[in-house]
């Protein structure tokens, strides 16, 4: 955040009351100047009238005149024409006598004499405000925040001024810097100190011949990588490498995230690929497949594991068997889940069995704070375990360096599908273009980016309403999205010589990860896409006090009838 130089000179100025009187002379005698700078035309026709019963008045009281209007115009019209006539022949007047060296050109006093008048008038607003602000005590004002709020406007008005004061003496785009004490790209908003030293944390060390299958099933990959986390979690309570789904019959995680840094991480083999795990499985090579001892369901309604038939078969066509039936051992609905500890997932899923299965957990309510804390509940020596692999994290690099640079926002703006499951909530989370517009503006102005990364669903209709809308100074604030492959461009090539590119769950996590680096982040409330790049900026280390869910604390101004 830029420190406000001025303060301690203006504190200084006003040091005497001698001096506060010419300064409030001065802006007296500035009064008609900003009157011309902002007045329209037909305000301006009148002004002469003023000027004359102006000063009719004074001569009434100071020499006991009772002149009549006609008088008045008689006797100072000449006077005034004189005046203007002398102040248009000033500057001949004095370039006879005073070297031109001493002078500016007219266009640069004309130039500083107008970013004069203009930084007067911002003085005045934001003495204004100032008062305004002193007049509502802090009972008055709901929250902190509000404060906040109220004097980094301040800081941001004091800005304009310096910048309009310094205009005529630019040579470039030159905007005063200062200390970012405390702060990074990101106007006011500081990152948020996540306590890494305060981790609750458990060790995972498995027994090297007991497995546990993750079984992910709801939902898209959001979903998956979230549940997959909670699989971890439960693997480290109950001693078990963990087996990752093939893709076969899931997605393709290695493609996406890196299994590899996740043993490396914790310093031992923790986690398998299902491949792995297939060639050494001391059972296929007796029997030619891979046979699951008890398959454990987490949820009981609305069906067991929310496994259907159609998962049944894909397992079998793997080479998968399964012992006995499913089972459950509470009853737990997927609608309602209760909170569990650690201690009871312990006990209930605790088995001397070679290999298990558990399925789904991404519902699943255990040690919420323990598991959503930085870092995850698990000890290691990295950020994060769950992360984009090194070619997706440096392809969002290279294009951030491209495109971006270091102070952006980041939208994600789901749409797609979102109409009908918003409002079917209460209140709903589906904003009308206008004011999604006016909501990121208002952070836009706080952060001062140039830019916002958008990642979205929305057709080009609505994306292209809502950059229409996104002014800020009478400026547009563009709008950046991922263009398709141009053989020009390199800072997709990582993708593209690795056979990448094209696969719609990496350039998914590629979003995740441009978002997940951004200044600030703007989320989609309800988006589990958006809940995922919340637990990687926790976990890097990038989170900010000013990332926010799209128009929080509001409700949509207009919302559609049920079907």
């Amino acid at each position: 955040m830029v420190k406000d130089s001025s303060s301690a000179s203006s504190s200084s100025s006003l040091s005497s009351p001698d001096e506060e009187s010419d300064l409030h002379n001065l802006l007296e005698e500035s009064d008609s100047q900003i009157d011309q700078f902002r007045v329209s035309d037909a305000a301006a026709e009148q002004r002469p009238t003023f000027a004359v019963e102006s000063l009719r008045s004074r001569l009434r009281r100071s020499f006991k005149l009772n002149l009549t209007k006609k008088q008045s115009i008689v006797i100072f019209l000449p006077i005034v024409i004189i005046l203007i006539y002398l102040s248009t022949d000033f500057s001949n007047y004095f370039s006879v006598r005073v070297p031109d060296s001493v002078f500016r050109s007219n266009t640069l006093t004309g130039r500083a004499h107008e970013s004069d008048l203009q930084a007067l008038y911002l003085l005045r607003k934001q003495e204004s405000d100032l008062f305004s602000i002193w007049n509502h005590t802090l009972s008055n004002l709901s929250t902190i925040e509000d404060v906040k709020s109220a004097v980094f406007r301040q800081i941001s008005l004091n800005r304009q001024i310096q910048n309009a004061l310094l205009s005529p003496h630019k040579t470039g785009n030159v905007e005063i810097g200062g200390s970012s004490d405390g702060y990074f790209a990101g106007g006011s908003c500081r990152r948020v100190d996540q306590k890494l030293n305060g981790r609750k944390t458990i060790q995972w060390k498995p027994r090297p011949d007991k497995f546990l299958f993750a079984i992910c099933l709801s939902g898209q990959m959001s979903n998956h990588l979230i549940c997959l986390e909670k699989h971890m979690f439960f693997a480290a309570l109950l001693k078990r490498v963990l087996v990752i789904p093939s893709h076969r019959f899931d997605y393709h995680y290695s493609r996406i995230i890196d299994i590899d840094q996740i043993n490396t991480c914790l310093g031992r083999n923790v986690v398998v690929s299902f491949e792995e795990f297939w060639k050494k499985d001391k059972n296929r090579k007796k029997h030619h497949h891979v046979h699951i001892n008890r398959f454990i369901c987490y949820f009981s309604k609305p069906e067991p594991c929310y496994v259907d038939k159609e998962h049944i078969t894909k397992l079998k066509a793997l080479g998968i068997t399964i012992g006995g039936k499913l089972d459950t051992p509470w009853e737990e609905d997927i609608a309602r889940p209760s909170n569990k500890t650690a201690e009871e997932v312990e006990t209930n899923f605790r088995s001397d069995d070679d290999v298990i299965a558990i399925g789904d957990v991404f519902y699943a309510n255990v040690e919420r704070e323990w598991v959503m804390q930085p870092g995850g509940p698990v000890a290691h020596k990295c950020r994060t375990l769950i992360e984009p692999n090194r070619l997706i994290l440096l392809t969002a690099q290279r294009f951030i360096q491209t495109f971006l640079g270091k102070n952006y926002i980041a939208l994600h703006f789901r749409r797609h599908g979102f109409l009908k499951f918003c409002n079917a909530k209460n209140p709903s989370c589906f904003y009308p273009i206008p004011q999604a517009a006016n909501c990121i503006t208002r952070l836009i102005e706080k952060v001062e980016a140039p830019v916002i990364y958008l990642s979205t669903d929305a057709a080009e209709s609505e994306t292209g309403l809502l950059q229409s809308l996104l002014i800020l100074n009478g400026k547009t604030v563009p709008l950046v999205k991922r263009p398709a492959r141009d053989s020009a461009e390199k800072w997709d090539a990582l993708l593209y010589r690795h056979g990448l590119e094209g696969d719609s769950q990496v350039e998914a996590m590629l979003d995740k990860t441009i978002c997940a680096l951004s200044s600030v982040f703007i989320g989609a409330s309800g988006s589990t896409f958006t809940e995922d790049i919340l637990r990687l900026r926790k976990d890097w280390g990038t989170a900010s006090e000013c990332d926010e869910y799209l128009c929080a604390n509001e409700q949509p101004n207009f919302v559609a009838d049920h079907e």
